[in-house]
């Protein structure tokens, strides 16, 4: 399992398609759907790297730069609550998978808007809950943490099986869910020492496995359990913690050689309770979703994905990232680029449409996931992994 993870160095492994049919790929990731579905739903939980609008109805701040164009111009042009310029890697396997795109929870009211699933996730949402790290001496706020998400997701399925939660394991085990991204918040570099990050990684691993835990004693039988991204190839963190010293980055690449170890640990801890579970549930398919090697993979060769400026935010304060300490996408004196898809990064903080659908690619050929999605989902997904098809499918 821990061989699936490109190591702290930034090394990733080499793509499987040339770069013609890995750009037709992309393509097809969001175009025309396969006939049948192998499953019925999506549900989704996590951060905003996984939000499909939840954090503009959670917190109802109309004047939030992400409710506001340029957010979302390049696909829906229109901002949709998604923390960048287009689909993130949830709309993309939804697509592939045959179904539409994932609502929020906090949009719907009755189980009939939840018929192909829901997602949970909320931007700025948290691992763990605000009591840890107020006994750890740090106050984030009343921040959603997974908790909460799971607590929606019960009160999701009562209205299914009112009074009965045990009554919705047919659905559950048609359903393919989605646990994360989450875990990046509680490990905010820019409000908390990095001595005590390290040491909160083992408890945010915990709340992830108790969840899948909680999950599948509600009837899961599928889910997809992503890794953290390399942080240290942000633009927001490549300023805040810029060096003078070579060896502080790494060759190839220039991002920030010890925040992507520390993503690389958390990875590592990941994959192994991920196994733990597996064993304990022989009966259910557990999925790590390499997203930090799938990541990597775009910074190590960037121009095959059409991408010229790999640490570079798109939208934000300008400067060699992109981004400045007082200038945030959408407010104030803000700069945006032309071409969103030439950049990493949409805003400093999160990945640009361009990355999210490299990240997707990657995930539904099975070359960034243990087991390979391909082969536990064949029914399904068996034709994105063939060049032909992934050639002659048409976008949206």
């Amino acid at each position: 399992m821990a061989s699936s993870l490109s190591g702290g160095g930034g090394g990733g492994r080499r793509l499987l398609f040339p770069m013609v049919v890995a750009a037709a790929a992309a393509a097809a990731l969001v175009g025309a759907a396969p006939a049948s579905a192998c499953y019925s739903r999506v549900f989704s939980f996590g951060d905003s790297l996984a939000d499909t609008g939840n954090y503009r109805f959670f917190y109802r701040n109309d004047s939030d730069p992400v409710l506001r164009l340029p957010y979302g111009e390049t696909f829906f042009h229109r901002a949709t609550g998604r923390f960048t310029d287009g689909c993130i890697v949830l709309d993309f396997i939804a697509k592939a998978l045959g179904l539409p795109f994932v609502p929020p929870y906090l949009s719907g009211r009755r189980a009939e808007d939840f018929l192909h699933g829901a997602n949970f996730a909320v931007g700025g949402a948290t691992a763990l809950g605000p009591d840890f790290f107020r006994d750890k001496g740090f106050d984030v706020g009343n921040v959603v943490h997974l908790d909460m998400e799971m607590k929606w997701f019960r009160d999701m399925l009562n209205l299914f099986c009112p009074g009965n939660l045990s009554g919705c394991s047919d659905m559950m085990n048609q359903s393919l869910i989605i646990v994360g991204v989450i875990g990046g918040n509680d490990y905010n570099l820019r409000r908390i020492p990095f001595e005590s990050v390290v040491t909160f990684a083992p408890p945010v691993i915990a709340k992830i496995s108790s969840s899948i835990t909680e999950l599948i004693g509600l009837g899961a039988k599928a889910l997809v359990v992503p890794g953290n991204l390399p942080i240290g190839c942000l633009p927001m963190y490549l300023l805040t913690f810029q060096s003078d010293k070579k060896e502080d980055y790494e060759p190839g690449t220039g991002c920030i050689r010890q925040l992507n170890e520390f993503a690389w640990y958390h990875n590592k801890l990941l994959i192994e309770e991920l196994e733990k579970l597996r064993k304990l549930h022989p009966g259910v398919t557990i999925i790590y979703a390499d997203y930090y090697g799938a990541t990597m993979e775009v910074f190590v060769s960037p121009q095959r994905y059409g991408i010229e400026y790999p640490l570079v935010a798109c939208c934000g304060g300008g400067g060699r990232y992109g981004v400045s300490p007082g200038v945030r996408c959408g407010r104030g004196e803000y700069k945006l680029c032309e071409n969103p898809e030439t950049h990493g990064s949409w805003d400093g903080l999160h990945p640009s449409e361009s990355v999210y659908r490299a990240i997707a690619m990657s995930l539904l050929r099975g070359s960034r996931t243990q087991p390979p999605i391909a082969t536990t989902a064949s029914s399904c997904t068996h034709n994105l992994v063939r060049s032909e098809y992934l050639v002659n499918t048409s976008p949206f």
